[in-house]
């Protein structure tokens, strides 16, 4: 396996992981890798491109078996018109296709992100390494060390949205 840009950046500010891999003609998708690497789909993180109505961009990161409350994004984002970027505004704010972006390494300084504060419980984490058929495998908490993520409810209907101090 080689070393990406996502794995040089964990390994210069000495965040441990591990890394795994799976065949690239594996169907596209979060819960596919799950599946493909033996993995629960909830520890499989999708990392999703919005963009609010200012034109910021921010990485959002939720389990694969999860959608995001539409609601608690924009009280987040602080936006009352949040979307999903095109295909081409994904290439242009990562650097990477859909499919295998890495939630660190890529951003500039300010960028926000945001991880779901439920994945938080789990052991360990599968985030894409940016080549479809390498997968990162981390801790939650060294997850939002590395991506510098705003820990937020974003799937959880009737819980609070922000975590309480």
């Amino acid at each position: 396996m080689g070393v990406f840009q996502s794995h040089n950046y964990l390994n210069q500010l000495h965040i441990p992981y591990t890394t795994a891999k799976f065949s690239p003609s594996t169907p596209k998708g979060a819960e596919n890798v799950a599946n493909v690497l033996g993995l629960n789909v909830h520890q499989t993180v999708k990392t999703l491109i919005f963009k609010s109505d200012t034109g910021e961009f921010v990485l959002i990161m939720i389990g694969a078996d999860q959608n995001v409350i539409s609601a608690h994004l924009k009280k987040v984002v602080g936006s009352r018109n949040v979307q999903l970027a095109s295909p081409d505004e994904v290439i242009t704010t990562t650097g990477y296709q859909i499919g295998s972006i890495p939630p660190f390494s890529w951003q500039p300084e300010g960028f926000r992100s945001f991880l779901a504060s439920d994945l938080m419980n789990e052991e360990f984490l599968a985030v894409g390494a940016g080549i479809w058929g390498n997968e990162i495998l981390i801790t939650p908490a060294n997850l939002v060390k590395a991506s510098l993520a705003m820990v937020v409810n974003l799937t959880i209907r009737d819980q609070p949205i922000f975590p309480s101090a």
